[in-house]
């Protein structure tokens, strides 16, 4: 016995070494993270997109924000209330360091409202956010107002979609400097490491939070926008949780006993968007001899009504999104503030299609190309080739062409397609947030229609939306969107198709929060034995 214990000891040293060494032990601090939509920039005022939002989370913060559900939260607002019908007056979160040790104060505030419309080359801005500011006035480093035109309820809703950037950063830097890192200083729970466009985005704690010491040491934040190898890449062990998980994939991740299904209705919907910038020569859309029209049928609403009525959304959602999705009407789910109960989903209707273009000029349809991402909403392409086959049998012959996300945003915004296929996420759970971004008159002295790539316009419903967001009482305001909401699917500003139920897929032992507005952050996940 005595000659066996010290090899038995030994031994169980050597085990008790090895465990600790182990790769899942050694990474127990670290989290991988798989999403399928490409960061673009980590300029947090480049551009309003869901990818760049759920990175620049990590290293920026706002005023206020939203919680899992879309209920408004003090963040670097401590507080906040409207002190005369057009003031509101925000108290700031003392005790706040930028990642370099200096103190967050109201200049970086003031300097933020400033700099957020005007990014040089920006695909999708945020100068729809800081329309209702008129006027800034700093009362102290930790107080501040903002004045507005007249009354405006909803300038703590609008801050909740603003990353606060710092001024002694932020005077000299330049969207590069952010992509590089140089200027990727903020407030939030973690640091910049590394940028690899199309690849990752890697961090580390950041210790000194004021917040609270985040779960994990470091943060690698991938693009796989394959959803094959996104899956693959969960099933591997190679991530901790992906996003945007493929629709024919739930069944086999919900069947794997290392994983777990992580799902909520979301506040994104699927649409379509006519190119509404041009009244003669459209693009990708021809006669059916391929030669160019004399003029723009998107801008006839019996075509667009036609387009509407040809599309069985119902299909889209049962058999394209596999009942991951419904069919929708408008933009907001049913349940939210401003959803207007009697504007319905439009039932398929293809000879009341063909009726309405001939009425419009065109018996013998036309032909066009649906552009569509490829790797950005769940089934993006799929959806539009099920559109596209709606729409040939009603004679508007219809061609897909898919693209990278990377590129398809850019060709998008600068109206380079005739008809695309959007997602918007109406993270304010209202409906002035998609009014005034991709239905607003796009112009950049009321800061409407930052988001409006097809250059959408209507004064009627741009009027009814500046009174919607100027009134104070919430029901009110609320019959005033339902209104607008009516006016604007009458007159099909866009083509709704279904709104998405966000699901993930995640290592089982880890805890993770879904969001409706599917953003994916460390911060929703916490280790297990948290």
């Amino acid at each position: 016995m005595n000659t066996l214990m010290p090899k038995f000891r030994a031994a169980l040293l050597a085990g008790a070494v090895a465990l600790a060494l182990s790769p899942r032990m050694a990474e127990a601090q670290n989290i991988a993270i798989a999403i399928g939509g490409s960061v673009t920039s980590l300029d947090p005022h480049f551009y309003n997109a869901s990818p760049n939002h759920s990175a620049a989370a990590h290293f920026f913060e706002r005023l206020t924000e939203f919680d899992s559900s879309a209920k408004l939260q003090p963040a670097l607002a401590k507080s906040w209330e409207a002190i005369a019908p057009d003031v509101w007056e925000f108290k700031l979160r003392p005790g706040v360091k930028w990642h370099d040790g200096q103190d967050f104060t109201a200049e970086d505030v003031a300097f933020t409202i400033k700099r957020a419309p005007d990014v040089p080359n920006s695909p999708g801005g945020f100068g729809a956010f800081v329309r209702g500011v008129k006027r800034v006035e700093i009362v102290d480093p930790l107080t501040i107002r903002f004045h507005t035109p007249g009354p405006y309820p909803l300038l703590p809703v609008d801050f909740a979609s603003l990353f606060i950037i710092s001024r002694h950063v932020g005077e000299a830097a330049t969207t590069e400097d952010y992509n590089s890192g140089k200027a990727v200083i903020g407030t939030g729970p973690y640091r910049f490491s590394s940028y690899t466009p199309g690849n990752r985005v890697q961090m580390t704690r950041n210790d000194a939070y004021w917040g609270g010491k985040p779960d994990w040491a470091t943060v690698d934040f991938r693009i796989i926008s394959n959803p094959g190898a996104r899956t693959a890449a969960i099933l591997s062990g190679d991530v901790d949780i992906i996003d945007t998980v493929p629709t024919s994939d739930i069944p086999k991740l919900q069947q794997e006993p290392t994983l777990q299904v992580s799902s909520i209705q979301g506040l994104r919907l699927i649409y379509l968007a006519a190119d509404r910038s041009r009244d003669e020569n459209p693009v990708f859309v021809t006669d059916n001899n391929g030669k160019p029209l004399a003029r723009n049928p998107f801008n006839d609403l019996r075509v667009r009504r036609a387009l509407s009525i040809a599309i069985n959304r119902e299909a889209l959602a049962e058999r394209v999104m596999e009942n991951t999705a419904k069919p929708a009407g408008q933009w907001l789910p049913p349940g939210t503030y401003s959803y207007n109960p009697d504007v319905t989903v439009p039932v398929q209707d293809l000879d009341g299609a063909r009726k309405l273009l001939t009425e419009a000029g065109f018996p013998q349809g036309f032909r066009l190309t649906l552009h569509t991402p490829n790797d950005r909403y769940p089934n993006d392409a799929k959806t539009a080739q099920a559109v596209a086959q709606m729409w040939t049998r009603v004679g508007v012959q219809t061609t897909v062409d898919a693209l990278p996300w990377s590129t398809y945003s850019v060709r998008s915004n600068r109206q380079e397609f005739g008809i695309r296929l959007m997602g918007w996420g109406s993270l304010t759970g209202e409906a002035s947030y998609a009014l005034v971004n991709i239905m607003g008159t796009y112009s950049q002295e009321t800061r409407f229609g930052a988001n409006n790539s097809g250059r959408y316009s209507n004064p009627g419903l741009d009027a009814l939306t500046v009174k919607a967001t100027s009134t104070l009482n919430d029901k009110e305001r609320e019959k005033l969107l339902q209104q607008a909401v009516k006016m604007a699917m009458d007159d099909v500003a866009i083509f709704p198709l279904h709104q998405l139920v966000n699901t993930w897929a995640v290592k089982r032992g880890l805890k993770h929060e879904p969001r409706m507005d599917e953003r994916t952050r460390a911060m929703d996940i916490k280790p297990s034995e948290s």
